[in-house]
C-alpha cells in the first residue's frame, strides 16, 4: 500500500502508511530533545514527556491510561537526544481514541502543581536508578567524553541541579516554544482507512495552527569536531564487573557514507556472526556479551562497543576489539564476508518492519532528518550497493585516533 505524506491547514506534516494488520500504531513526532536545551534546564524535555501523561483540562491521568490500555494497547513515549516522541499501539478498530487522547496531551497538558511535585521525584529517582546501572554510568560518561562541550554529550534525564528549580511556568513555556507545528510530524501505520484518518487528525489537532505556526524549527549548536575527545576515563563504583565503553566520533546522518558505516557497524559487532562477537565471547571467552551500535544524528555520530569484562582481563578485551577494528581498516572485508553481512542487515531490517510501532519510528525519524520518510526498498538498495572498497574506506575514516574515547567503570578496589 502507499504511503501518502500530507502537510494539514494547522501547518503539521503527517504520514499515513496504512498496511495489512490486525493493529495500528499512532506516534508524535516533535523535533525536541536534549540537544535542544539550554544548559540551565537540561533534562527539561524529558520531564515535559513524564508531564504529558498527567493530566488535561479534560482528561485525569488515569483517563488517559484507561483510554489506551483499557483497549489492549501499548503508550509509551521517550525522549533523546533530537526528538521527543509520544505513541499509542492498539487494536486498528481505536485509531481515533490513540488520536484524540495524544491531540489533547500534546495541545492541552495541564502540568497541575501537585503533578509536577510528586513526578520531579519520580524523575530525580529515575536518574539514581541509572546511576546504579554500571553500563549505563559508562556509556553516559563515554558520550559526554566525545562530545565534552557540546549538548549532544549531556545526558538526556539531566541532573538534580537543573531539575530542582523548575517550575510548571517553565515547562508550559517550552511546550509553546518547542512543540509547533514546524517541528512536529504524525505518523499513522497499520490497518485504518486513511480519509477517515487523515479526517480525525485534522480535527483533533486543529487547535495546533495557533502554537507558533510560523515558527522556525528548533535549532541545537553543532558540534565542532576541532574540540577534542575526553580521551579514556575511569570511575570506580562498589560493582563486581567491570563495565566498557569504547565509541568513535563521526559524521552525520544526512553524510552519504552513513550505508557503508552501517556495514562496518554489521560486521564488527551486530549479531552472533559478528568479528567482535566471534573472537572475544566465542574464541577468547572474555565476555557474556559484547556488542557495538553506529547512532547518528543531524550533524555529527558515533560508532560504540560496550562489554562487561572480568577485571584482570579487560584491557586484553580492549586490545581484542582494537586489533579487529585495525584489521577491517587494513584488511577490509572479503566478498562473502560482505554479502553475509548485507544479507544479515537486509533480513533484520525487513522483519523490524513488520512492527508496526518499528515501522512508525522510521518513517517518523527519517522524515525528521531528511524531510522525507525513507522508502524501505530504496534503504535496502542502498546497503545492496555498497562495496568492500567503501566499507575499507569508511572504516579508515571513522577509526581515526583523534576521534576515540574510552569509559571505564570499574570494581572499587
Amino acid at each position: 500500500m502507499t504511503t501518502e505524506i500530507e502537510v494539514l491547514d494547522s501547518g503539521l506534516r503527517v504520514v499515513l502508511a496504512p498496511c495489512e494488520a490486525q493493529s495500528v500504531a499512532f506516534g508524535v513526532f516533535v523535533a525536541s530533545g536534549s540537544r535542544h536545551e539550554p544548559k540551565r534546564q537540561a533534562g527539561i524535555s524529558h520531564f515535559i514527556e513524564h508531564m504529558l501523561f498527567k493530566g488535561t483540562p479534560t482528561r485525569t491521568p488515569l483517563d488517559i491510561t484507561r483510554a489506551i490500555e483499557g483497549r489492549g494497547g501499548n503508550f509509551n513515549a521517550c525522549t533523546g537526544e533530537e526528538s521527543t516522541v509520544y505513541f499509542a499501539h492498539l487494536p486498528y478498530n481505536y485509531l481515533g481514541e490513540a488520536v484524540e487522547i495524544l491531540a489533547d496531551m500534546y495541545l492541552h497538558a495541564s502540568i497541575p502543581a501537585d503533578e509536577f511535585a510528586r513526578e520531579k521525584e519520580v524523575v530525580l529517582e529515575e536518574i539514581k536508578m541509572y546511576a546504579d546501572e554500571p553500563d549505563s554510568v559508562a556509556f553516559e560518561r563515554l558520550q559526554r567524553g566525545l562530545f565534552p562541550k557540546n549538548a549532544l554529550g549531556a545526558p538526556v534525564a539531566g541532573a538534580a541541579a537543573t531539575l530542582r528549580p523548575l517550575t510548571p511556568d517553565d515547562l508550559r513555556r517550552y511546550i509553546a516554544a518547542h512543540y509547533t507545528p514546524a517541528n512536529t510530524v504524525l505518523v499513522v501505520v497499520g490497518r485504518f482507512d486513511p480519509p477517515a484518518a487523515r479526517a480525525a487528525i485534522a480535527r483533533a489537532f486543529r487547535a495546533a495552527a495557533g502554537r507558533g505556526r510560523r515558527a522556525a524549527a528548533v535549532r541545537a549548536r553543532p558540534v565542532d569536531f576541532t574540540v577534542p575527545t575526553a580521551g579514556e576515563l575511569t570511575l570506580a563504583k562498589d560493582i563486581h564487573q567491570t563495565q566498557l565503553a569504547l565509541g568513535y566520533r563521526t559524521f552525520g546522518v544526512t553524510d552519504p557514507r552513513r550505508y557503508a558505516a552501517s556495514v562496518v557497524d554489521a560486521v564488527l559487532g551486530r549479531g552472533m556472526m559478528s568479528r567482535l562477537f566471534q573472537e572475544v565471547r566465542e574464541k577468547r571467552g572474555l565476555s557474556y556479551d559484547i556488542a557495538s551500535r553506529m547512532q547518528f544524528f543531524k550533524d555529527a555520530g558515533m560508532f560504540t562497543v560496550t562489554a562487561g569484562l572480568d577485571a584482570p582481563k579487560a584491557r586484553q578485551a580492549l586490545a581484542t576489539v582494537e586489533r579487529e577494528i585495525a584489521k577491517l581498516c587494513t584488511r577490509g572485508v572479503s566478498a562473502a564476508e560482505l554479502a553475509r553481512t548485507k544479507e544479515f542487515m537486509i533480513g533484520n531490517f525487513r522483519l523490524s518492519q513488520e512492527k508496526m510501532v518499528t515501522r512508525m519510528f522510521h518513517l517518523g525519524s527519517t522524515l525528521l532528518a531528511f524531510g522525507r520518510p525513507a522508502d524501505i526498498e530504496a534503504e535496502i538498495a542502498a546497503v545492496r550497493a555498497v562495496t568492500a572498497a567503501e566499507v575499507r574506506a569508511v572504516a579508515r575514516e571513522l577509526f581515526r585516533p583523534e576521534n576515540r574515547c574510552v569509559s571505564w567503570v570499574v570494581p572499587q578496589t
